[in-house]
């Protein structure tokens, strides 16, 4: 447990880059200060778990991500596609479909 919260600010900074996010518009995101971004990311900080939900929406992450970081997530393109297709309606789930069909059907 103390490890993982030990690498909580490594781990959210490295969610921030990877989802191409400065700590500005993170913080924006989240509603907090960028102050407070840095201070989780380098100093540290455990966030409450209202500022920690925010963070984990904001970043478009799993969860899993922050609390099993053991687990490697062996392709972060299907991740985020999966998560992104949780966040469609039942029209734009139909277009998705047809489309991933339409490229599977040119191989």
């Amino acid at each position: 447990m103390e490890e993982l919260l030990n690498t909580f600010g490594e781990t959210i900074k490295d969610a921030r880059q990877a989802a191409n996010l400065t700590q500005e518009e993170l913080a924006e995101q989240a509603g907090i200060t960028t102050r407070y971004i840095m201070a989780i990311e380098n100093e540290n900080k455990q966030p409450s778990m209202k500022v920690l939900f925010k963070l984990i929406r904001a970043l478009k992450i799993s969860a899993d991500t922050i609390f099993y970081p053991e687990i490697q997530h062996a392709d972060k393109k299907k991740e985020h596609l999966i998560h992104m297709i949780h966040l469609c309606d039942e029209r734009d789930l139909q277009v998705a479909a047809a489309t991933i069909k339409a490229l599977l059907d040119t191989k």
